[in-house]
């Protein structure tokens, strides 16, 4: 009678732990523990700075790693050619045009010779606006921002934009020292020989480890690849005997870019033509209204900055894992604007010694033409992955669809089940669709910079991509190109005489929009002056 007695309490102890297992499962899949979400972006990493997207000299087996996890997008863009505007969409879900923050803060100066003017656009990114921070915030996230802000001075740092800490108190686009220690960055603690873009991921550890029990949004936006172009001198070394290893490159180091705007723009064989010419030998705003761009990837300090920002988001992966964390954090990769192949002459008399070129150009973003500051793929398209390991974690997807920095606001709320702000995200489309396998199509995709750019003298304009066209309008003499981008990726055959068609369609449509979001007009220079012009030899 007792042995049955046991039996019976025994069969009913194991029913009762069998009900409760059954009923605990049920609970975690009606009510899953919310995802975290590690926005990591790099500044100024180009499309081809990547192993995983055809770099064949940086070494980021880490990036590589991610993208073979997760989904690499091919075609992601950035919604500017330079910083702020970009970091502006990401925040908010809208282009910086309708924003009226349409380049990066404080902006360059204008000159005399240039026929246009900046319009007066915002110096800070509203408080008025709802960013991601504080749309995961409002559903207990900790979060934080760590590395470069770049949208406002106080009280427009990220402390008012939703985040929970800052790192560092520098609300500025560049690291105030460099990247070697002393950093003179308030909020960074710093001993001799440490490199400022380790000592940040320092910082993202340490947040993770602190947050590891509630949901969390990390920010892990490096002022790396930024210049001052400041390796790490132990990967500096690397990459100089890695260098010296290979075959000599048989093409140019650098090729001329005019403004396809002027009266008379250049063609591709006037512009091959001039480089050999004595008053083209120098690095500097050349005539014509012509700079250098960059088309080999040998800067050995760049090199060794690309490689420790790989190391950062390998630390920072690891100790998602080492923490029991990976199948429920979410990565996003991406960068804010292209490579910057091009020199900075926001002082238009800027010459670069030749003995320093390594200072001032970073990279190579062939096979795609332009650089930073330009409207070019090499611009503004950028290198993107996503790993979403609840939903893919045994082999890597790519998704050729066009998707632009503006999405991102809308696509994370989604991955991470909370409720749609479509008031905030006014341009953003959410690409979940996309990652799920399904049938994307995100439509047309805008650019407007109606300034001129640090680093080259191409007119102000805007662009539009629907399929694979693209379309670019210059706002001194209204010229526009038109690129078949599947056929012709590098922007070298110009369609906009052969196909009238899609160039009207393509111009109304790019028109319309800019009407719809209110987007600022450079207006015309009353002083407008073209003999202040600084190099004015002609060929």
């Amino acid at each position: 009678m007792i042995r049955k007695l046991k039996r019976t309490r025994h069969v009913s102890f194991t029913l009762f732990t069998l009900v409760a297992v059954l009923l605990s499962a049920c609970s975690e899949q009606s009510n899953p523990r919310p995802l975290n979400i590690v926005f990591f972006l790099v500044d100024d990493l180009g499309w081809r700075d990547v192993g995983s997207f055809g770099s064949d000299f940086y070494d980021t087996p880490n990036i590589d790693r991610l993208a073979q996890e997760g989904i690499k997008f091919t075609h992601a863009y950035a919604a500017s050619h330079v910083c702020s505007p970009t970091r502006a969409s990401i925040m908010t879900g809208k282009y910086p045009a309708r924003l009226h923050l349409t380049d990066w803060l404080g902006g360059r100066r204008s000159y005399a010779f240039e026929s246009l003017t900046s319009p007066d656009f915002l110096q800070e990114l509203p408080l008025e606006e709802s960013t991601i921070a504080e749309a995961f915030k409002a559903h207990g996230y900790a979060t934080a921002h760590i590395g470069k802000w770049h949208l406002g001075e106080d009280p427009f740092g990220p402390l008012e934009q939703g985040f929970d800490m800052r790192v560092p108190n520098w609300n500025k686009g560049w690291p105030n020292a460099g990247y070697y220690a002393p950093f003179e960055l308030d909020g960074v603690e710093d001993e001799p020989g440490q490199y400022l873009t380790d000592r940040l991921t320092d910082y993202a550890e340490d947040f993770i480890s602190e947050n590891q029990d509630q949901p969390f949004f990390l920010y892990m936006s490096h002022f790396a690849v930024h210049d001052p172009i400041h390796g790490r001198p132990d990967l500096v070394e690397k990459y100089r005997q890695k260098l010296a290893s290979m075959d000599p490159l048989n093409s140019p180091p650098f090729l001329l870019e005019g403004n396809p705007d002027d009266p008379q723009p250049l063609t591709n064989e006037q512009l091959a033509s001039f480089i050999g010419l004595p008053s083209y030998q120098d690095y500097k705003v050349l005539p014509e209204r012509t700079v250098k761009i960059k088309q080999h990837q040998d800067n050995i300090e760049f090199a060794a900055m690309v490689e420790s920002m790989d190391e950062s988001l390998g630390r920072i992966v690891d100790h998602i894992d080492q923490l029991g964390l990976t199948d429920n954090t979410l990565i996003v990769f991406f960068s804010d604007n292209g490579g910057m192949s091009g020199a900075n002459f926001g002082g238009a008399s800027r010459v670069v010694d030749s003995s320093r070129l390594d200072s001032a150009y970073s990279t190579s973003n062939l096979p795609l033409r332009g650089a930073k500051g330009w409207l070019y793929e090499g611009g503004i398209r950028v290198p993107m992955i996503v790993k979403w390991p609840e939903k893919f974690s045994d082999s890597s997807r790519i998704v050729e669809e066009p998707v632009i920095s503006t999405d991102f606001y809308p696509s994370l709320l989604e991955m991470a089940g909370l409720p749609a702000r479509d008031e905030q995200a006014l341009d953003g489309v959410s690409f979940v669709p996309a990652l799920n396998g399904d049938s994307f199509n995100r439509g047309p995709i805008f650019w407007h910079f109606p300034q001129y750019s640090n680093h080259g003298m191409q007119s102000p304009g805007g662009a539009v991509r629907f399929g694979d066209y693209k379309l670019l309008e210059y706002f001194e003499n209204n010229t526009v190109q038109l690129f078949n981008l599947r056929e012709d990726i590098g922007e070298r055959n110009d369609l906009s005489q052969t196909e009238p068609q899609i160039r009207e369609e393509l111009r109304t449509l790019l028109r319309s929009w800019r009407e719809d979001v209110d987007a600022q007009m450079p207006p015309r220079n009353p002083g407008y002056d073209p003999s202040q012009y600084p190099h004015t030899t002609s060929p």
